[in-house]
């Protein structure tokens, strides 16, 4: 039987990741999460073999929690599963040693298979994620944004000002205008919008009005 820790913030999407997982004679869904700290603290008790990680929860993110969890057991088995495919989501996770990415629109038995093939410890990833990962190995190096580049362009996303950026963040305006500028140069605009843009075309933004 192998053992399933739902991580999801939305208990309607648990609700029914658990019917689907139900109906499958060797899975049972032993345990559930609504946040990235509660999935740390459950798969802290062991006894899962499969943790299906949301990639965006409250408190700390799917990426974040796999980072905690694998450093508590470098042997736990975590599949994100979310709507977000950004290959800089995808980078992250893999980064973070996930065992596989599979998306929300995948179908019962896909589910299924990944579950058993993430218990074997096997690799699993969605097509269309792989593609991207195939596609970012090939692409020419760029120049990456920093952690911060990137927080702070995601709020430029939101239509903050620099000012209540620099609130949000806890940083000053000028150094708000910093980090701007930094990002600008490595994604060849001059501009807060084109910057948010490029951005997202090259997937290190989520695109805007998304959902889990």
């Amino acid at each position: 039987m192998i053992r399933v820790l739902l991580a999801d913030d939305h208990p309607v999407v648990r609700a029914g990741l658990r019917g689907m997982l139900a109906a499958e004679a060797d899975i049972e869904v032993a345990g559930e999460a609504a946040s990235g700290p509660e999935a740390v603290a459950r798969a802290r008790t062991g006894g899962f073999d499969v943790i299906l990680m949301d990639l965006r929860m409250p408190g700390g993110d799917g990426v974040a929690a796999t980072e905690h969890i694998l450093a508590a057991d470098p042997g736990a088995r975590v599949l994100i599963l979310t709507t977000y495919e950004t290959d800089a989501d995808i980078l992250r996770a893999v980064e973070a040693g996930a065992t596989g990415y599979l998306l929300k629109d995948a179908t019962p038995a896909e589910l299924a298979g990944a579950v058993r093939a993430a218990a074997r410890g096997e690799t699993v990833l969605a097509p269309s994620v792989a593609e991207r990962l195939i596609s970012h190995v090939r692409r020419p190096p760029r120049e990456s944004l920093s952690a911060r580049e990137t927080e702070v362009l995601a709020q430029v996303a939101q239509g903050r000002t620099n000012a209540e950026i620099g609130q949000t963040l806890f940083i000053s305006e000028a150094t708000v205008k910093t980090h701007l500028l930094r990002a600008f140069g490595k994604l060849g605009v001059s501009g807060r919008t084109a910057a948010v843009t490029t951005a997202i075309e090259r997937g290190l933004l989520p695109p805007p009005g998304g959902n889990r």
